[in-house]
Parts: C-alpha cells; sequence; structure tokens
C-alpha cells in the first residue's frame, strides 16, 4: 500500500489555503496547512514534507525567512520549497528567493493545470527517493546480515577445528599406547576411552551432513505411525549418561493415554534428545530437568524445562539459527558447534510441527517446547 504524501501550505489568509486545497486534493495526497511561519515551523517537526508551497508576503515571518530556517535545519533543508507570490517580482527579488531555497515560484492567480503539473513532479520525486532509501536499508541489512554469517561461520570452523582436534588427538595418543601392548586391564580401559572419541566425531560429522541436507534441500523424513511416549522415553536413556555426569534429578510427566503421531522416529527422538542434552549442558551440576508430553487439541506439547543458566529475550531469539551461540553461555558450551537447536527447529518444522522457547531471565532457567501435530 503507498503511503499519501504530505504536501505543505502556508499562507496567512484562510481562503487562499482553501483554494490551494481544492486545486491540490487527491486521494494519495496530505494536505496540512499553516497560517503563520510559526505553525509551519512545528508542523515540518512532526512530518515528513514532499513540498512545501509558501506565500512570500506573511505578517510576522514572510516566506523568505521562513524558507531560510528550513534550510538551516537538517530535517528540513532538503524540502523544495515553491514561493506562492501575489505580484511580479523583481530579478533581485527572485533572486532572494531562489537564495533562501526556493524551487520555483508560482504567481496569483494560480493556473490550476500549472500547480497540478508542478505539485505531480514532487510527488513523483519524493517517491523516488522513498523507493531509493528504503532500497539503501535493505541494502544494508543484506551486508549486515552477510557480515553476520561471515563472523558465524569463522567462529563455526574455529570451534569445529577444536572439536575435531581433541578427539582425534585422543585417539592418536590411546593408539600409540595399545601399541606398546599394556596390560589387559589398561587396553580394555583405552579401548572404552577410545570408544567415546570416537563416537563424539561420528555424532559431530552426523550432524554436519544433517546441516548440508537441510542447507541442499534432500532431507527425507520416513514417517511411520508410534507413540510419542516411546520416543520420548527413548530420548531420556540416550542422554542418560550426560545428565548422569552432572547429577541432575530428571522429572518425566506422560498421560496414560497413547499418543499417537505419524513422523519420523529417529528425527522425532533426536529433537527430543537434543533438547535434554542442551538442558543437561547449561544447568549446573545438581539441577532439575522436567520432560513431559501434553495432548492439545489438534497437536501434542513435548516441553523440556530446566533450573539452569536462562536467556534474555535476543538470546530467545537468536538461538535457533544455525552456528547461533548465547556468548554469556560459552563457558559451559563445551566447544559445541552451536547447530543442535537449529536442527530441532528444522526437523520439527519440516512435520509441520513448532519449536519454542520461554525463560524469565538470565539464571532463571528455560523451558524448550516442541509442538507435533497428531497422526
Amino acid at each position: 500500500m503507498t503511503m499519501p504524501v504530505k504536501f505543505l501550505l502556508v499562507d496567512d489568509l484562510s481562503e487562499n489555503l482553501l483554494s490551494l486545497e481544492a486545486l491540490l486534493r487527491r486521494a494519495d495526497l496530505t494536505l496540512l496547512k499553516a497560517r503563520s511561519g510559526d505553525e509551519a515551523l512545528e508542523l515540518l517537526l512532526d512530518h515528513d514534507i514532499a513540498l512545501a508551497l509558501i506565500d512570500v508576503q506573511m505578517p510576522g515571518l514572510n516566506g523568505f525567512e521562513l524558507a531560510e530556517l528550513m534550510r538551516g535545519n537538517e530535517r528540513t533543508r532538503r524540502i523544495p520549497i515553491i514561493f506562492v507570490t501575489a505580484g511580479s517580482h523583481s530579478a533581485e527579488r527572485r533572486f532572494q528567493g531562489y537564495e533562501a531555497g526556493a524551487v520555483d515560484f508560482i504567481q496569483k492567480p494560480i493556473e490550476p493545470h500549472v500547480l497540478r503539473s508542478k505539485a505531480e513532479v514532487f510527488v513523483e520525486i519524493y517517491r523516488q527517493r522513498q523507493m531509493l532509501a528504503e532500497q539503501r536499508d535493505v541494502l544494508q541489512a543484506q551486508a549486515q546480515a552477510l557480515q553476520l554469517a561471515d563472523r558465524r561461520k569463522n567462529e563455526f570452523l574455529a570451534v569445529l577445528v577444536h572439536e575435531l582436534r581433541n578427539p582425534l588427538a585422543a585417539l592418536h595418543g590411546g593408539l600409540k599406547l595399545l601399541f606398546r601392548g599394556p596390560e589387559p586391564e589398561k587396553a580394555e580401559q583405552i579401548n572404552g576411552l577410545m570408544q567415546e572419541q570416537m563416537s563424539h566425531i561420528i555424532r559431530l560429522v552426523d550432524d554436519l551432513l544433517d546441516v548440508s541436507r537441510i542447507t541442499q534441500g534432500k532431507i527425507n523424513l520416513s514417517k511411520t505411525l508410534f507413540d510419542l511416549k516411546d520416543s520420548v522415553s527413548a530420548a531420556v536413556e540416550m542422554t542418560k549418561s550426560a545428565i548422569d555426569e552432572k547429577n541432575h534429578a530428571v522429572v518425566l510427566t506422560v498421560p496414560e493415554m497413547s499418543c499417537d503421531i505419524l513422523a519420523d522416529r529417529v528425527r522425532i527422538t533426536q529433537c527430543v534428545s537434543n533438547l535434554l542434552n542442551n538442558a543437561a549442558k547449561y544447568t549446573p551440576s545438581g539441577g532439575r530437568i522436567e520432560v513431559s508430553v501434553e495432548v492439545l487439541e489438534n497437536s501434542y506439547r513435548v516441553a523440556v524445562s530446566d533450573n539452569g543458566l536462562g536467556l534474555t529475550p535476543e538470546g530467545s531469539q537468536a538461538i535457533f539459527q544455525m552456528f547461533g551461540q548465547i556468548e554469556e553461555h560459552r563457558d559451559h558450551a563445551r566447544g559445541g558447534l552451536g547447530i543442535g537447536l537449529a536442527l530441532v527447529k528444522q526437523f520439527i518444522e519440516l512435520h509441520d510441527g513448532d519449536v519454542t522457547v520461554w525463560s524469565d531471565g538470565p539464571g532463571k532457567g528455560s523451558v524448550f517446547a516442541l509442538q507435533i501435530p497428531k497422526a
């Protein structure tokens, strides 16, 4: 929808203002009227004006003086001015008008078609200027978005290198120790540690592959009919080691009735386990994590709440962005890649569902909720 263009009409005689208004009236043009230079200045402070039609001969602040004041103000200096004059003026007088900032003069009595033609030119100039300003704003936003994406990419690559280097170094060291032929008990312990590091690398690679598939639109969901409660229970079991490591208490609340959904069971379980891992990671040791399944009219709501670090409103908006991490939480992230919650959002939306987060603020915990359509 095109916003109305605003003209300012300034004349000390109300009949002249009414005459100008009648000649210029059109649906897409808002006409603001002032009967003095002081009134005009007040209107100029509150409105974005495309053209000012100013009477030269006014008591108090005359047209030329008003124009000079407009030119001295950054907000109004670029507003085009047409002086309306009752008689012919000398070349010197006209030069004074142009020096004050006029773009044109119109003689009284005003010829309607001349006034309307000039007005149409300034309406078009104003709209083109607005369009250019909008395009400039869009380009600035795009440039900022590209800069942010580039910064996040660099941060992500640095974290990825760190995340891969540590387990690879551990695997390399483990292989050296095994090559020396340690005692059976020691060999078994080394083997267990190497298995953990290898599992960590596989999870990283799987997440990166999921990111690549989603980016290219190549994710295929293998939908089957299953009970959502089974998926939630499996996710709790999958994250048990991360939860136990920090001595968290977990409370699981599910309805007695079956909660059947038609979905990709692996992906839904992955989404819930990602939320649980996130809660375990960002909740100080000895915390409380609550997992619940709620039956709604057309969907099920899976909520994971904790009494952990919490989020600011800005953090709540940024946390689902790919490679997005909260700066204040980096010490607790253990070098995570910042893609777990982004994957949750993508997978749930592929199921025509939704994911939301709520927090009362830093240090007050968070509630992540998945809303998944019923079968």
